[in-house]
């Protein structure tokens, strides 16, 4: 299936805000969906509604850095209920959860890709139909590999 990846490519060397896709090899943690635009989606994968107060915390020297948060909140943090439709479906992607390291890169997930398949800020995007087929596939013990 095509896919987007970040506007910067894919790098082992990620940086917050870079658009690098990170290079390597990763566990999928759960998955969020919005239940006003789609019914809960078949995976094997813990699965969440996300509110339209969620965010992801992209503060480095937060100490909530990399990790879903309400809104409103008083560091930068990315909304995850948009308008736009990209995170009416997404998988958290291991990347800098454990250990987290300050400033290597947040929000990374596997979402809904924008018409054309545009480069995203660093996440793996795929068609919507494409991401929940892939959806039902994943389970605890699925990696994503990014080479």
């Amino acid at each position: 299936m095509p896919c987007a990846l970040g506007r910067s490519g894919i790098g082992a060397l990620k940086r917050e805000g870079d658009g690098k896709t990170p290079r390597g090899r990763f566990r999928l943690e759960n998955a969020l969906f919005r239940t006003d635009r789609l019914i809960r989606p078949k995976t094997g994968l813990p699965v969440n509604a996300s509110a339209p107060d969620d965010g992801w915390c992209d503060a480095a020297s937060d100490r909530n850095y990399n990790r879903r948060i309400r809104h409103p909140y008083p560091s930068s943090a990315e909304r995850l209920w948009r308008d736009d439709g990209l995170y009416d479906a997404l998988v958290v992607i291991d990347y800098n959860r454990r250990p987290r390291r300050r400033g290597a890169g947040s929000a990374i997930f596997l979402h809904v890709a924008e018409k054309g398949l545009k480069p995203t800020e660093g996440c793996v995007a795929l068609r919507r139909s494409d991401l929940l087929k892939v959806m039902a596939r994943l389970g605890r013990r699925t990696r994503l590999v990014i080479v």
